[in-house]
């Protein structure tokens, strides 16, 4: 403790020396005392490895086939909307623009792989007030997402059924179903294949 002490008087002794030598005559600015704090470690910071990917396992990458700019179309040909599927945050997550060809309807949704549940979910949003949220995962190459609408009494009104297939002239098929007898049978709702723009 007292050879700090002293080599602080020292320190201090230097410093009022030098400032009465710029009182003196010449200098504008006495220097800074002596600083006694660490180093900062902003240095050791800008030196760290960036952090790796989060989605980078197979699991997130099982729906890219759907990502593009694509026309969509019935089995016959008849025009059914456009739909512009982008990718975001650094891969994580993948959000829909769609436009119906008949009646304006516009609608979104986000889409991601669920790291802590492991298995995908959905959420979808449309300009007619539609919320539907859907959960599943990857079979034999396709996705299936799974959710339930409810009525206005809270109990469920049907279940939907979401398949979005990859085809080999690569067009994507999404096939919306529904039942109203809790899986036991299933209806078309919505069956549309995918052709790239351009």
């Amino acid at each position: 403790m007292r050879n700090a002490a002293a080599t602080h008087g020292v320190a201090r002794a230097v410093w009022m020396a030098a400032l009465a030598a710029s009182a003196a005559g010449a200098q504008s600015t006495p220097p800074a005392p002596p600083s006694t704090a660490a180093a900062p470690a902003a240095s050791a910071q800008a030196t760290a490895p960036p952090a790796a990917p989060v989605c980078r396992a197979p699991e997130h990458r099982q729906f890219d086939f759907w990502l593009g700019n694509w026309t969509v179309s019935d089995a016959n040909g008849r025009a059914l909307g456009t739909n512009r599927i982008e990718s975001l945050e650094d891969g994580c997550v993948m959000q829909e623009h769609w436009a119906s060809a008949r009646g304006g309807i516009t609608g979104t949704s986000l889409t991601a792989f669920d790291v802590d549940l492991r298995h995908w979910h959905q959420t979808w949003m449309d300009s007619g007030g539609n919320v539907a949220l859907l959960d599943g995962g990857a079979v034999d190459g396709r996705i299936v997402l799974f959710g339930d609408t409810f009525g206005s009494n809270g109990q469920v009104h049907h279940r939907n059924r979401i398949s979005w297939i990859p085809l080999a002239d690569g067009r994507v098929r999404q096939w919306w179903e529904q039942s109203t007898d809790d899986g036991k049978t299933w209806s078309t709702v919505f069956d549309g294949y995918y052709a790239r723009k351009g």
